[in-house]
């Protein structure tokens, strides 16, 4: 066997036999004689003097350094998905490396092999749709980055995908909030046999990794698609375009409620747009008003928490997932440019959240990068908010508490503002946390902003935007829609009202137009151009797009639209034909 000086990535279930006269002699074809080297193998070192004949049975994925080697390039994808973006670029380091293998290990650690499910924290089995969006996340990302191979990747999505097509469904609706992974039954927050509601941001989280997996996996294209076939979406998304979600009343009965604040419900808004229902009123701002936090104009949804019962938290995360996963486009995009961000306010407001938290440290020595997450003990969840409750820096509980010894630099946070911003800031907030996991079981929740050390808890969502993050940073916008494929979706029941009864939209029908009806006014972007503050604003024919983000004031007028003759003339009102 002919060895390179390299580290090599061996899948589970491998035998390698390796005839050594030297480590150094396999790469340079020369023996040198009464000279000992080393074969490291996770941690396992093999010394070998003159010539051995060494067999290795692995149960699981190997990675072997031959004589401390940079680690072997992986080039999945070169060429056709690893494009110039936004934030950092290039191949991962060999210790980008290893927080990828690292990260990967909770999955390996967690997987439920009955069900192909994966825990969302530690050793509790259990889960919720947004944590599984996670594992796919990682699940895809460890493949791209060579952690695993094909047939564990087939074997993972394939079983995962079985048991998401036979969820037992809320209601018969759609999927409930919370599942045993072990046993895949649907169950209450304490993990007993019952059914709680549904979650629309969650099952928009799912349904952009699902449309992620089969436009970079084809050949599991038929499969994806028929998870969310079995789904009745009539009372997740209504005819105004807004989400719903819903949650089990104390009588056994349902309430329907309207799902999603500022940063979250756009980002959840694109996993059903992709799949081509209308929630144009979902992805849009309004309503919308501003806190100015260190002389930055922080965003935040303008509904009084007091009236609607539902509380405006200013986090990361939503602005995080859309820039990693999709650029920061609209879902109808399929430029794949990674450089313009097409759903422009969404870059222009992912600058200023960005920017606020830097501006934080810069003015206090915090170091700041705000996410919710999960905490070791009561209240074992907290909103590590931006902005929230008229305050800002504002840690809360669901109940509402004020929990300020929770604050920390969230690590999914941390990693993900590096990929998207290559700044001096970045830099710290990666060393922060690069460190932070344990080798078998994956990265750390975070440390604590008091100094009370790190979160003890390793979760499936921390761990698979980690991954995600590393991925970008290779090849760019996760989400890239390069297929040209007929889609199940589309054509499955077309022409009939079975579709109708699910309310799924009606992809094979295009609306013609009658050319008598009025011509309607083009209507001024929700966010004026004068509001692009840190993004170059690109007036396109829909929303404004952006460029040329960073985290200076750009102090460029916007540009003026060119006029140019209509090529028709609308109908005047109260002429006849």
């Amino acid at each position: 066997m002919k060895s390179e000086n390299r580290v090599t990535s061996l899948a589970k279930g491998t035998v390698l036999a390796l005839a050594l006269a030297s480590p150094v002699a396999l790469a340079a074809q020369t023996e040198v004689e009464g000279q000992t080297h080393i074969l490291t193998i996770d941690n396992a070192a093999i010394t070998a003097t003159g010539q051995h004949s060494v067999t290795i049975r692995s149960d699981s994925p190997l990675f072997i350094d031959v004589d401390g080697a940079a680690a072997k390039t992986c080039n999945r994808r070169a060429g056709t998905m690893s494009k110039p973006h936004f934030g950092r670029n290039g191949a991962l380091t060999e210790r980008e490396s290893q927080m990828a293998r690292i990260a990967w290990s909770y999955f390996e650690k967690r997987y439920q092999p009955e069900t192909g499910l994966v825990n969302a924290v530690g050793s509790y089995p259990s889960t919720t749709l947004w944590d599984t969006a996670s594992y796919l996340s990682a699940l895809v990302a460890a493949y791209e980055l060579c952690v695993i191979d094909k047939r564990e990747f087939d074997t993972r999505a394939t079983k995962l995908i079985n048991t998401l097509r036979n969820l037992d469904l809320y209601k018969g609706e759609a999927p409930n909030k919370v599942y045993n992974t072990a046993t895949g039954a649907k169950v209450n927050y304490a993990n007993e046999a019952g059914e709680v509601g549904m979650s629309a941001l969650d099952i928009g989280r799912m349904l952009v990794w699902l449309r992620i997996l089969k436009e970079r996996h084809p050949h599991l294209a038929n499969s994806v698609d028929n998870v969310p076939m079995r789904w009745n979406f009539c009372n997740l998304v209504n005819e105004d375009g807004r989400m719903f979600g819903a949650f089990k009343k104390g009588d056994g009965s349902t309430q329907y409620v309207q799902e999603g604040r500022l940063g979250y419900e756009e980002y959840a808004a694109k996993g059903f747009a992709l799949w081509g229902f209308d929630v144009d009123r979902a992805m849009s701002p309004e309503p919308l008003a501003y806190t100015t936090i260190y002389d930055v104009k922080v965003p935040y949804d303008g509904r009084d928490p007091r009236i609607f019962k539902n509380q405006n938290y200013v986090l990361t995360e939503g602005y995080l997932l859309d820039g990693l996963e999709m650029g920061w486009d609209m879902p109808s995009d399929r430029t794949n440019d990674g450089m313009t961000a097409s759903h422009g306010w969404r870059a222009e407001f992912a600058n200023r959240i960005y920017l606020v938290q830097q501006r934080r440290y810069e003015q206090t020595g915090i170091i700041t990068a705000r996410s919710e997450h999960q905490v070791d003990g009561k209240p074992y969840f907290v909103y590590d908010s931006i902005f929230a409750d008229g305050y800002a820096w504002n840690t809360l509980d669901p109940t509402g508490e004020y929990q300020p010894d929770r604050a920390a630099i969230a690590a999914k946070a941390a990693v993900g503002l590096w990929a998207l911003w290559e700044t001096d800031y970045t830099d710290l907030l990666f060393e922060s946390v690069a460190d932070l996991y344990d080798p078998e079981m994956g990265f750390y929740e975070g440390l604590y902003e008091n100094g009370n050390g790190y979160i003890p808890l390793q979760t499936a969502n921390n761990n698979g935007i980690i991954l995600a993050a590393l991925l970008y940073k290779v090849q760019g916008p996760i989400l890239q829609q390069v297929s040209t494929n007929a889609q199940y979706w589309d054509t499955a029941n077309a022409g009939t009202d079975l579709r109708d009864n699910k309310c799924h939209p009606r992809m094979m029908e295009k609306v013609v137009p009658c050319c008598a009806c009025d011509n309607p006014a083009r209507l001024d972007p929700v966010i004026p151009l004068e509001e692009f503050l840190y993004c170059r604003p690109v007036p396109t024919d829909g929303e404004t797009a952006a460029t040329d983000c960073r985290t200076e004031l750009h102090n460029l007028a916007p540009p003026e639209p060119r006029k140019v003759l209509a090529t028709s003339c609308p109908k005047p009102e109260g002429t006849t034909p």
